[in-house]
Order: structure tokens, then sequence, then C-alpha cells
């Protein structure tokens, strides 16, 4: 052997004695000395109390054929912030301000990936853990962990840069209790962790044929994970998992399963089963979580029931409306990474709302401005009253305690609509019913809607449904973002059968006529009878071809209508060839342009105003009598008072002769121009309103 090779294995021997004297020291001297320097550096990092209170150790041990230090500590203490600690009321170092403890975790390093930006853990044993999550409000909690947002800020620009990746073999914990105080969202609860005796395979708790949205997904930046890179046996279930305490003052219980450390891997998906119930509420997940380490999405078979959809707005941010009892079963998927903003899908559920079903997928994304909902909707059964809340009417079964009751003098709906939560998101979303039920009321049919939420204004484009016969479409728009809120509807009415709105009785309703209009109106104001009582716009509205008595004013309710028939035309069941009106409504003060009746006997026209603000009502009814027919009425009628409690009555004037009273229809030219369009084109030149509006065209 040469001098050179010589001195180099000289050197190389002395390099692996020192560096077995070194390991040999380093096992054999205490590292307690560098617990204080430890518990301040961590304390500072952390913005609160740290401290290693036990022994502090390394040791050695081989790793498949590398030599891995293990480091263990005992009784490691965490403690709350001090802002929460003042919050509280607590004294910092009492159990009252602790985050978390553990008695014994030992952890073994591999080195030599360290070079490659890995750590890698052989084994993580921890023993006797617990830890309580704490949040007082919006602003006080104890599991944000950096100090403050120069940290926060600083740590991020280095870790965008660093690609340092993390993985771990195995797990050893006996038991873990985690606790979760939040009263914000009401809840006190304690999860204890364990390890299964023997791992559970993943097609044991799902079934062979039931499987997550594997093979639709798609490699792509946002770190979407394909079937093909997780094996079966990183799916197996390895913990599980209990929990017991209250949520919003009802018991709260769950249960469920986790997956093992090697699903924690880069690229892994980490399998989860979830069970929970509180009162009537249930919760029940399977599926995995993708790249769980980073984490980069969800693939979930979801299902959840519950009393009023609305309560999940605190634990998902998703405004919801007011709902009675509801259930639903889906598929949720999630790509936190997406570019527009971590981005869920809900897709192929099936759901029941009180007693409406429905169906669909939804997706919404958590962009900016707002987030934004999207999907497409269909339901075979809606009643009216499992969304009664949506719309503003007064529900006591949801437990809405924002609606006011109604006044006892008061027709107009007075319940206020709940605005505060529309700037929150956006959303487009369609939607399809076959049949809509509305308690005793006209049942509707085919409803086809598309909602728009942007910014706070609410877009139904179009609102249409079939009703009574015919069809009613609607543009409804209004704008939360304006105090008070502001409304504009479009109406069109077609073909709808008075013998179906009217209350069902075959003597009386068999033959009626139809009903066509139109309507504009804008109006401003938190509830229905502030919209009507500030509205502004037009209505048109022609009735073809009905009859009229008093016997059917009686079945319809309507006590006002069965005084005036009965003035005006005694006990006999009179034909009405037309019935139109041209209705202007001005800052809620409602007057007719037109308003006339063609019968069999008479001419009868209506003037007045109405006031929807104070819902107070000034009539008069004049009728004209038809050539030599007999009409034996000589004065005008009216109609006072309030829609409560109107009141009716004979004026004491005379009629106005015949000729004024043509002369007067005569007037009215102009305005019933626009009740032309209301014709409807199958009477063609039978219809009896065409003939009525050339009359009033020509006098």
């Amino acid at each position: 052997m040469s001098r050179a090779m010589r001195i180099i294995s000289r050197m190389l021997g002395g390099l692996v004695a020192l560096l077995i004297l070194l390991a040999l020291v380093m096992t054999l001297m205490s590292w307690n000395w560098l617990r204080p320097t430890i518990n301040d550096r961590v304390s500072e990092a952390l913005g609160r109390p740290f401290a290693i209170q036990g022994d502090l150790g390394l040791a050695w041990q081989w790793d498949s054929w590398h030599l891995s230090p293990r480091i263990s500590a005992n009784d490691i203490v965490l403690g709350d912030p001090e802002e929460l600690n003042h919050a509280r009321g607590v004294e910092a170092g009492t159990d009252e301000a602790r985050t978390a403890h553990i008695g014994h975790v030992a952890v073994s390093l591999r080195p030599l990936p360290l070079l490659q930006k890995r750590i890698s853990l052989h084994d993580l044993v921890v023993r006797d853990a617990s830890a309580t999550l704490r949040r007082t409000d919006e602003t006080h909690n104890n599991w944000q962990l950096t100090k403050t947002s120069d940290n926060n800020q600083e740590g991020s620009d280095q870790s965008d840069g660093s690609n340092w990746q993390f993985a771990i073999d195995q797990i050893d914990v006996d038991r873990i209790q985690v606790a979760l105080a939040d009263q914000v969202l009401d809840v006190d609860a304690t999860a204890t962790i364990e390890t299964l005796g023997a791992p559970v395979r993943w097609e044991e708790v799902v079934g062979s044929d039931q499987k997550t949205d594997n093979s639709d997904q798609k490699p792509s930046d946002s770190g979407a994970i394909s079937e093909n890179s997780a094996t079966t046996a990183e799916r197996d279930f390895r913990f599980a998992w209990q929990l017991k305490g209250s949520y919003r003052g009802s018991a709260l219980s769950g249960k469920g399963r986790l997956g093992g450390p090697t699903a924690l891997r880069e690229g892994g998906r980490f399998p989860l089963e979830v069970h929970l119930a509180s009162g009537k509420s249930r919760l029940e997940v399977i599926g995995t979580l993708n790249d769980p380490m980073k984490p980069a999405g969800l693939d979930l078979q979801v299902g959840i029931a519950g009393n009023n959809l609305g309560d999940l707005y605190a634990l998902t941010g998703v405004v919801l409306p007011q709902t009675p009892p509801y259930a639903t079963k889906g598929h949720l998927t999630a790509d936190l990474n997406h570019p527009e903003g971590g981005t869920y899908e809900y897709r192929n559920f099936d759901g029941t709302i009180g007693d409406s079903d429905i169906h669909g997928s939804l997706r919404y994304v958590n962009g900016a401005p707002r987030p934004k909902l999207t999907g497409e909707l269909v339901s075979k059964q809606l009643r009216f009253a499992d969304l009664a809340p949506l719309v503003g009417a007064d529900n006591k079964d949801t437990g809405n305690s924002v609606n006011p009751d109604q006044p006892a003098d008061r027709v107009l709906p007075v319940s206020k609509f709940n605005t505060d939560r529309w700037g929150t998101m956006d959303a487009d979303v369609r939607f399809q019913a076959q049949s809509i039920v509305h308690g005793e009321s006209l049942p509707l049919s085919d409803l086809s809607t598309h909602l728009v939420l942007d910014n706070g204004e609410i877009l139904l484009d179009p609102l249409s449904f079939g009703v009574a016969g015919g069809h009613l479409n609607t543009t409804l728009r209004l704008s939360g973002q304006a105090s008070p809120l502001r409304a504009r509807i479009d109406m069109h009415a077609r073909g709808l059968h008075l013998s179906e709105i009217l209350p069902n009785d075959s003597d009386l309703t068999q033959g009626l006529g139809e009903i066509n209009g139109d309507a504009t109106l804008t109006g401003h104001g938190h509830s229905v009878a502030a919209l009507l009582g500030s509205s502004n716009g037009e209505l048109q509205l022609l009735i073809e071809q009905g009859r009229i008595s008093r016997n059917l004013m009686e079945l319809a309710g309507l006590n006002v209508g069965n005084y005036l028939v009965g003035e005006l035309f005694g006990d006999e069941e009179v034909a009405i060839h037309c019935a139109a009106a041209d209705l202007q409504f001005n800052d809620g003060m409602v007057r007719p342009r037109v308003f006339t009746i063609d019968t069999d006997n008479a001419i009868i026209n209506v003037e007045g105003a109405v006031n929807l603000a104070n819902e107070k009502m000034d009539l008069t009814i004049k009728p004209e009598s038809k050539g030599f027919r007999i009409f034996t009425l000589r004065t005008p009628l009216y109609v006072s008072g309030t829609f409560k409690n109107p009141s009716p009555g004979v004026e004491a004037a005379p009629l106005i002769a015949r000729g004024a009273a043509a002369v007067a229809l005569g007037t009215l030219a102009a305005p019933v121009a626009a009740l032309g369009a209301l014709i409807s084109p199958s009477a063609g030149e039978k219809s009896q309103c065409g003939a009525l509006i050339e009359r009033m065209k020509t006098d």
C-alpha cells in the first residue's frame, strides 16, 4: 500500500472513530441542558408557552442498514395564547390554560433523506396525549399557532420555495384525547383515538362494488390523485375514534375510523369514516382525503339529515334557506387547489326537504370576489310550505323567529325578507319541478326557474309554471344590497281558468271563462306589504266568458262581492261577456284607468282608488243599463274601509244619464289599447272582450 493510501485510510478510520465517539457521547450524555433553550425558542416562535418538563433523550438505532437517531421527550406541555387566557379570565400555567399535553413521544428520523428535502420518519410513538381546542369568539382561539402575521408571511415565503416533503412509516399510539370547546358553534365534545388491533380493509367498509371518484379523476396541477398512485393497503383503516359531548344544547355522539401513516405520504389517499348524531341531525361520511399533508382534495360519499338547512351556514359558510327537516345523500368531491379557488362538487344527490323531494348536482367555488354556487336541480313534488321561509312567508314550524306576527288589522304579509346573507355569495342555479302543492290552494305544475344571485341581487328569469289550466311567466328582480330592498316584477298570465281558481263546485263553476293579464310593478321595502305599499307600475287584466252570482261570491268567500252582486243583479246568475281592467300604481296608490264589466243586463264601471300602503279603499261602482233591458238599480254603489274590514253601500247621488255614460266611456279609448294584446288568439272574432274594447274606442 502506498503512503498516500495509508494516509487516506488513517484519515477515514479516524473520521469513523470520531463519528462513533460522537454518537456515543450524544447517546450517553444528558440532553436536558437543552430544554430551556428549546422551550424558549419554541415559545417565541409559537407565541405561547411551550415546555418539555420531563427528560429529553437521544439514542441511535439501525433502520434498514441505516443508523438513525431516535429522539424522545417526556411531559410536554403547550399552553394557550395570552390573549385567549385574558379573554377567558384564566391564569397562564394552569390546566385551564393548556392546549395540549403529551406524556411521552419518540420519533426515529432518517438523516440521509434530509439532503433531498425529505423529512422521513421511521416511526412515531405517542403515549398519554391530550389536547383541548378552544374558541370563545371569532377572534380568540388556540389552534392558530403562529405568533404574528409577519411570522406568517415570512414562513409562507420560505415554504413556498422549499418544497419539503414529509413521510412516516409507522404510528404507535395507545390513547389520544382531543376536546373541542367552541363557543361560536356551541360545541363541547371530546374525541378519543385508538389503534385498531388489526387493520380493516377498505373494501370491508365501503363494499367491493362501491367506489369513490377514482376512475374519472385526471392528473392536474391541483393535485387530483389517480387510482394507480395509491395501493389498497394504503387505504386500510388503522385507527378508530369515538366522540361524545353536546352541540347547541343537544347530545352529540360519533364514531368512525381513520387511515394509517402510509396514506399520509405525498400523493396518498387518506381514508376516513364518520358517523355523527346530534338530536335529529345525522352525518355519514365515507371516503378519502387526497394528498392529506397539503391537503389537495376530497372524495367522499356523504349523507346528511337535520332539522334546518339554514343551520349548516355556521359549519359550511354556504348560504342556505331556513327549511323543515331535510335529508340528502350524494357524492362530494373537492379540489382545494383549483385555479378559481377551492372547488366543491356535490353530484347526483337525492334528498328531501319536508315532504318535497329534490335531486341534482351542485358546484361551490370559494373564489373571488365572492364564493359562487352553481347547479341544476329537479323535483317531482314540491310543497310550497317547505320553501315558505325562503320567500318571507310565516312558517312557525321552521322556528324562524325573525318574522314578526301578522297584525290583526292587516291582510298583506308583513314578514320581513332576510337579506343579510345575500351579499356573502353568488349563485347560478336552474330548478324544475313537476308538481307544486300549496295546501288547499291552487296546485301548480311544470315549474321552471333560473336563479341568479350576484352581489346581493336576486334575479329569477324565468319563473314560470302552469296554474289553473293556464300558464304564468314571471321575471322577478330583488336588489338586496339596496336599503330598503328594491324589487321589480314582470308577470304574464295566459289562459287561467276561473273554474279551477274558485273552490270546486260543479254546479256553480262549470263553464266559467278564462283570465289573461300582464303586470309590471316596482317597489321598495323589506316585506310584501312594504313592496306593494310603495309600488309603481301598471296591471292589465281581461276576464272573458264568465258568470257571476251571489252564490258564486259566497262560494269564493267574498262577502263584499256577495253584497254588490245582490244589489246589482239580485239573486239571478248573470253572464259576464268581458271584464277589462287597466290599473295604474303610483307609490302604492292604485287607480283604474279602465275597469269595466260587460254583462247581459248592464255595463259596470268602477272608479276610485285603493291605497296599498294603509290597505284602505274608496271605490265607486256605476252600472249602466243596456238598451231596454230592465235594470232596477238607479244609484251607484261604493266600497270603502280597509281590506280587513271593508264597508259596502249605496251612494246617495243618482246615476248619470246613458248619453253621459257613453261620453265617459269614450274617454277610455287610449288606455284600452293596451288591453287588446290580452285577447286570446284562439277566441278570434268570437271574443266578447274584443267587441267591448272596440266599442270603447269608437263610442
